[in-house]
């Protein structure tokens, strides 16, 4: 969507930096993001970065919206469409690199979301993140209720998994309600949940 018809748009390959700055902030404390997949807090901030920038590049091959300055940052992907499969190669050198031994461990997590992900067609909302310098503006919210009246002009369902117990109540506003969970080893419990589609 332009900015002159709400408060997002369209990310390129410009704002990678940006978008990649905005996610890797918004989850630095995040149960999931943050504290299980980088519990080492001093190196966090830098390797956090490095994965929310293949997080970013795989974002420009679905519907990814920003505010001016990537304030705030959603990540969609579309029915028929698909989340950044043709970067596999990159990902597995990257959590090599990040994660050595715990690599399977991190792969295992987006294994079992995958096999969550329910069948047919719907919006699946990989990301939707606030830099944390921009938090209490409501920049994300203007966004994401942008992003669903789109979704309820197309008459589709939305789905998403929520990896903060502090989001849920959030998401239960904006019309989500969840579904399942499930808990990493020595991790925190991950929250599917969707939405229904508008009426017709």
């Amino acid at each position: 969507m332009s900015a002159s018809r709400g408060v997002g748009r369209a990310a390129t390959v410009e704002d990678i930096p940006a978008l990649a700055g905005c996610l890797a902030s918004a989850f630095f404390d995040d149960p999931l993001w943050g504290h299980w997949t980088f519990p080492d807090e001093a190196s966090r901030a830098r390797e956090l970065l490095s994965f929310m920038t293949l997080m970013a590049e795989r974002a420009l091959s679905v519907w990814t919206d920003m505010t001016a300055a990537a304030e705030s940052v959603t990540v969609w992907t579309p029915p028929g469409a698909d989340y950044g499969s043709e970067q596999e190669e990159r990902m597995t050198e990257l959590f090599n690199e990040l994660f050595g031994a715990r690599a399977p461990a991190i792969r295992a997590v987006f294994d079992q979301l995958e096999e969550l992900t329910p069948e047919g067609r719907f919006y699946h909302l990989e990301w939707w993140a606030t830099h944390r310098d921009h938090a209490g503006r409501r920049l994300g919210t203007a966004l994401l209720r942008e992003n669903l009246a789109r979704v309820d002009a197309e008459h589709l369902p939305s789905y998403l998994e929520s990896t903060n117990p502090v989001n849920l109540p959030r998401y239960e506003a904006l019309g989500f309600r969840p579904v399942d969970e499930f808990t990493p080893p020595g991790g925190p419990t991950i929250t599917t949940m969707w939405r229904r589609a508008a009426d017709r």
